[in-house]
């Protein structure tokens, strides 16, 4: 393959999704047809990257002329509720359930000794100055279930006691159309701890 295909099929397998493979026939597509594909793709990459920020408040995604991004400014969501989530992926995610109707916050990430993230890397301090400026009565911890989720939780958690506001956490359990059958050990026992009743 020539080099510069090569460079591409290189940066696409970086994205999320892109195998070896897929990212192979995505450049071998936008090499063929450059007009309808490429020319489009590389005009909103420009944009993206040009207009898309993360938003002062929150940490979501908005653009550099709506900052604080529109679920900050929105006077109909609930402001004594903040949802923290590591990444403003996550966000979109949530919001996408319509579920949740008060405020985020995005940390950045979460705390992880092998990947060298720690406390002062990730927008703790930004979270626990909004609790005490703005009126927050719940924090809810949307964050991975795994190691460093739970070190990320029990760590906000530890860093707001005293603070005035309750600390929550998304429930556990079972996957929607699923099975206990095809459910692992940890996610059937957090469902058994986390039930309530009917």
């Amino acid at each position: 393959m020539i080099a510069p295909v090569a460079e591409l099929e290189k940066c696409l397998a970086k994205l999320p999704g892109f195998g070896r493979r897929s990212a192979s026939r995505a450049a071998l597509a936008l090499v063929r047809e450059p007009a309808r594909l490429a020319e489009p793709l590389a005009a909103a990459l420009r944009a993206a990257h040009d207009s898309v920020r993360c938003c002062s408040r929150c940490g979501a995604f908005t653009t550099i002329d709506r900052d604080p991004c529109d679920m900050c400014t929105d006077a109909t969501r609930d402001g004594s509720v903040v949802c923290v989530v590591e990444e403003p992926a996550d966000i979109v995610s949530i919001e996408a359930s319509g579920a949740f109707r008060g405020r985020y916050h995005a940390l950045g990430g979460k705390l992880s000794p092998a990947h060298r993230m720690g406390p002062e890397r990730l927008r703790i301090s930004e979270l626990v100055a909004r609790v005490r400026e703005e009126g927050v009565s719940e924090v809810l911890l949307a964050l991975s279930t795994d190691m460093d989720g739970d070190a990320t939780a029990g760590y906000i958690a530890e860093v707001l006691k005293g603070a005035g506001v309750k600390v929550t956490r998304l429930a556990f359990g079972l996957p929607a159309d699923s099975g206990i059958a095809y459910s692992d050990p940890l996610t059937l026992k957090r469902a058994i701890a986390g039930r309530r009743d009917i």
